[in-house]
């Protein structure tokens, strides 16, 4: 494609994007990142690097999602009633089945940057009554994203996370500056629902690399049968005794 015709398609002047393909000392907007991004049909990489490179928040976050492929899809709907969920390093809920819907709340209704794992133990009164270890997980969550940070402190997403934390959340701030760090393992939650009782979920992980993100499939599987049995009670109460 043709330097004129990028610009043409992204509303911009020839002038204006030609000093931008030289790395001239320029503002651009994350409006613009966007259009241009899409002149030049990128895929969720190289919109990534694109933004990562312009230090600007992409817009749409929500273009992670194309990522996912129809398998990953389909696999994620057919463990209900277990819930299940797919999400990036940062711990953005990407896609969810209703499973998860049911247990931990609607995340169609969220803003999309606020279906975020750590914002939501961090700051959602829900998450904070509901998961009786909330407390130890949030210190636990907060030291894993801090680990992971390390290999993308130049992203505009992590940052702008972690600012927004800091800004909000006075037990955020306090765990971020003891510095700890840690890594993924799998551990028994307990969640304490409104409808038929205490959950012992286990996460269990499928990574789907080499995709960007570092995307997973989480799936929450019971911990004992009481745990079972109550997630099907579940799915009947919700009228979906199958996914």
């Amino acid at each position: 494609m043709r330097r004129e015709e990028v610009a043409q398609l992204s509303a911009v002047g020839v002038t204006w994007y030609t000093w931008l393909e030289q790395a001239r000392p320029i503002k651009v907007s994350a409006q613009v990142l966007d259009a241009i991004a899409r002149a030049l049909l990128m895929d969720p990489s190289e919109r990534a690097h694109l933004f990562a490179l312009a230090g600007a928040v992409d817009p749409r976050p929500e273009a992670e999602c194309s990522a996912l492929s129809a398998p990953v899809r389909r696999l994620m709907h057919r463990v209900a009633p277990y819930p299940a969920t797919v999400q990036n390093g940062r711990y953005d809920v990407l896609a969810h089945n209703r499973s998860w819907t049911h247990v931990f709340g609607d995340f169609d209704a969220m803003e999309p940057r606020d279906r975020n794992c750590l914002w939501l133990l961090a700051t959602s009164r829900r998450w904070r009554e509901t998961f009786l270890d909330r407390d130890e997980m949030l210190r636990d969550l907060t030291a894993k994203f801090r680990g992971a940070m390390a290999e993308h402190g130049a992203e505009p997403a992590w940052k702008e996370l972690r600012d927004r934390l800091l800004g909000v959340s006075a037990e955020f701030r306090e765990l971020w500056e003891r510095h700890e760090v840690a890594t993924m393992v799998p551990h028994v939650k307990r969640y304490q629902h409104p409808r038929v009782g205490l959950l012992r979920l286990e996460h269990r992980m499928l990574w789907m690399a080499p995709l960007t993100q570092a995307h997973r499939l989480i799936a929450y599987v019971p911990a004992d049968d009481e745990t079972e049995a109550r997630l099907e009670r579940l799915a009947e109460l919700s009228g979906e005794p199958g996914e």
